[in-house]
């Protein structure tokens, strides 16, 4: 049956079961059952972090191009942190679209 309002086959899932395989053990921690990682908080961070990241990692690789053989620091490290950047802005560009999704299946599962 399809879902008029997401279009999809599939029910929205509750917030507790949003992971991708979902629980597969049992609860063996001391945390809350009802523990909730703070998805707006991450949203803000992500987004502000990913512009950031893209930004120092263009920065770092326009320095890195740049740079002389004499010149301090080198283009090695120049082309080491424009790397870190980049792959720090890719990391936290996945974490955006993961809490994007989440959010939108938990206010799917609400209405």
């Amino acid at each position: 049956m399809r879902d008029s309002r997401n279009g999809s086959g599939r029910e929205p899932v509750p917030r507790a079961r949003s992971g991708m395989v979902g629980r597969r053990y049992p609860r063996t921690g001391t945390e809350p059952v009802t523990a909730r990682s703070p998805l707006r908080l991450r949203l803000l961070l992500a987004s502000v972090f990913v512009p950031l990241f893209v930004a120092g990692a263009v920065l770092f690789a326009v320095w890195a191009a740049g740079a002389d053989a004499g010149d301090s620091p080198g283009s090695g490290p120049l082309t080491f942190l424009a790397v870190v950047c980049g792959v720090l802005a890719l990391t936290a560009a996945l974490d955006l679209r993961v809490l994007l999704r989440r959010l939108r299946r938990e206010r799917d599962s609400t209405d």
